[in-house]
């Protein structure tokens, strides 16, 4: 699914259904190789404030519906993967089987569930395996090798957390990263993508030629979103270009 990829995130229906199709459609044009769909929740743990403010403007009018109608407007449009990305209680609510049936069937490839251990994800996993979605389970850069072994088995690619805390922009790539990547990438068959705190083209450049197989980009975009609104579409093409030119 990834090979020297960038990976990009947005939002559901933020500002709205057809400005995300749209945003999405943008960055995949423009070179983003994965586009990552986010389920706006009410308590996200995970993202930090600017992706946080994304969700609390998208919950006034969301309904989970609209993923998977964003999700058939992109799969109309663009071949390329389509990661929805989720906390467990949505998917919990509208049940497992439900929730994962028609996303497969609306055109999504794999399903994150940031909230979700493997080792809890049993019921996800077998009705994922049943319809034919894939998984994606993130490490950490302390998680054990016992526990990375039994994520490699389970992922079609490992989403390491490049550090300790929540997403957002930041100036540098930690250290931490680097070492969690080569640790990462000396356990696992899968490839790796990693992200949290990756928003600038020389960050991709530099985890590229440190190994990793994807990066990806979230907050940068989702800001450029927060300012713009529906007018960020240009923007948006800009930032994937620019980014794009790290893998290159």
């Amino acid at each position: 699914m990834i090979d020297r990829s960038l990976i990009v995130f947005f939002t559901a229906s933020y500002p709205s259904v057809e400005k995300t199709v749209e945003f999405m459609l943008t960055s995949a044009e423009a070179g983003a190789d994965v586009i990552e769909l986010g389920v706006p929740f009410s308590d996200p743990v995970a993202d930090g404030k600017t992706i946080q403010e994304s969700y609390v403007r998208a919950l006034r009018n969301f309904r989970v519906e609209q993923v998977f109608e964003i999700a058939r407007g992109f799969r109309k449009e663009c071949e390329k993967p389509l990661v929805i990305m989720s906390y467990y209680n949505p998917i919990y609510r509208r049940g497992v089987k439900g929730f994962v049936e028609k996303a497969y069937e609306s055109g999504a490839d794999a399903l994150l569930v940031v909230d979700l251990p493997y080792d809890e994800a049993e019921e996800l996993v077998e009705t994922c395996n049943d319809v034919g979605m894939k998984n994606v389970f993130l490490a950490a850069p302390n998680t054990s090798e016992e526990r990375l072994r039994a994520i490699d088995e389970l992922s079609a690619f490992i989403y390491l957390v490049s550090t300790y805390g929540v997403t957002g922009e930041r100036r540098e790539i930690s250290p931490l990263a680097f070492e969690a990547l080569k640790r990462v990438k000396n356990v696992c068959k899968k490839p790796v993508a990693v992200g949290f705190g990756v928003s600038r083209a020389d960050h991709v450049r530099q985890l590229i030629e440190a190994g990793a197989d994807g990066v990806v980009v979230g907050s940068a975009f989702i800001r450029i979103i927060n300012e713009k609104g529906g007018n960020a579409v240009e923007d948006i093409r800009e930032l994937t270009l620019n980014l794009k030119s790290g893998v290159s």
